[in-house]
């Protein structure tokens, strides 16, 4: 039996919930146990299913690169969950949404060498046909017809082409008349471009760049499966951002998608550079919501660490109180940033529309307002950069993709 403390609040209790499970991964692997039943004596059935998934997403592992996987894998196949209240429909809509996890986590976990931006489409592509969700690639032919300049430009340094993924999730019995968009940065990997990366270490984990064009395809992935009544539609720009001989230099001007020039002081600031084209791409749709989810700037890690996510944007307070729900239901957690009209004046250029950077202050502010120039109203931005990759395993989230952002989406989507 394994005693669970009961915080006071029940996002916290949950969590704790979730941690006992992890914790009870680990003596099943001890134990070499395959099977595990958990019950619940109390009325909550959330806390025996908050249990499951905590022992579900400790039970992750990556080892399709190992010559021996079957000396690490986990062992545990099965945990059956009795509760008097517990319906089967709820244990199933589960097991997709952790299926959902497990695959983002495998996407990030890739390494560009196998996953470019033009196969990192084709992952897309399948999880749709295994989900129900529409897909449709544009190749970089297409790209350049569409002009969309951010993308285009980033690429420049690559020897592989670009990609412009368009997923679409709409039932016939959607509750939305307009659809929320979500944009996800693909970025496959991030040397910084000309701008490089600094340290000795600051290019180790960049094939995690692309960890929010992943969030929202397992978002339309565990959406699709469990037949959410919304009309959803995900976007990913993807390419790696290389120091190669004909890579866009700090200096250049930059012609958008939307007809922007923007003035690009810094090819590490990349993200914001594709995201952009594909925000002003996601007008066309009218959308009721438009979100990023995006590694998109050290200084958001830096701001509050692993513990958190960054958000802002120019969506009601309503969103955002119903994003704040749904972030500590699942402690996805959300911490949110000031979004105030003085941080546009950073990223005013002088022989430009907009500027890229806006300097050493409020970074993760500039890039959120970067990308709210280009974006429908309204908009809400999410910065993983602090949470999308784990050094090391704590609790429920193994080591390396945590697949943050999922689970959040899903909840807010679910009940949107």
């Amino acid at each position: 039996m394994l005693p669970v403390e009961q915080k006071e609040s029940e996002s916290q209790t949950l969590e704790m919930y979730r941690l006992a499970g992890a914790r009870l991964q680990s003596l099943l692997q001890q134990e070499k146990a395959d099977n595990v039943l958990g019950w619940h004596w109390h009325d909550n059935k959330t806390e025996l299913l908050a249990f499951a998934e905590g022992l579900a997403l400790a039970s992750y592992r990556f080892l399709k690169y190992k010559s021996k996987p079957e000396e690490q894998q986990n062992r545990l196949k099965t945990i059956a969950l009795k509760h008097p209240r517990l319906k089967e429909e709820e244990v199933a809509e589960l097991n997709v949404l952790l299926d959902a996890v497990y695959k983002v986590r495998d996407l990030v976990n890739e390494p560009v060498s196998h996953l470019n931006a033009v196969q990192l489409a084709a992952e897309m592509e399948k999880m749709g046909q295994e989900a129900g969700f529409r897909v449709e690639v544009l190749h970089k032919a297409r790209i350049e017809a569409l002009r969309m300049g951010g993308l285009l430009a980033v690429n420049k340094g690559s020897v592989d082409p670009p990609t412009f993924t368009i997923m679409e999730w709409k039932p016939e019995n959607a509750r939305n008349k307009k659809p929320v968009v979500l944009v996800g940065k693909g970025v496959v990997y991030d040397t910084g471009g000309l701008s490089l990366k600094p340290t000795t270490d600051s290019m180790d984990y960049m094939k995690s760049d692309m960890s929010g064009a992943a969030a929202v395809t397992g978002t339309m992935y565990a959406l699709a499966r469990n037949r959410i009544p919304l009309h959803v539609i995900a976007l990913v720009p993807a390419t790696d951002n290389r120091p190669g001989g004909n890579a866009y230099a700090p200096g250049d001007i930059i012609t958008m998608y939307d007809k922007t020039r923007v003035e690009m002081l810094n090819s590490d600031a990349e993200g914001r550079m594709i995201l952009a084209d594909a925000l002003a791409y996601a007008k066309s749709y009218k959308p009721s919501l438009t979100m990023t989810v995006a590694t998109l700037t050290g200084s958001a890690a830096r701001a509050i660490g692993k513990y958190g996510m960054v958000g802002m944007g120019t969506a009601p307070e309503k969103i955002r109180e119903n994003l704040t729900r749904s972030s500590e239901k699942v402690y996805e957690r959300i911490a949110w940033f000031p979004f105030w009209d003085e941080y546009s004046e950073l990223l005013r250029s002088d022989i430009a529309d907009i500027k890229n950077v806006g300097g050493n202050d409020a970074g993760a502010i500039t890039g959120g307002k970067f990308l709210a120039h280009f974006a429908p109203h309204p908009f809400v931005h999410l910065d993983i950069a602090g949470v999308a990759w784990a050094k090391t395993a704590e609790g429920y989230r193994t080591s390396g993709g945590t697949g943050i952002g999922v689970r959040l989406l899903y909840d807010f989507l679910r009940n949107y």
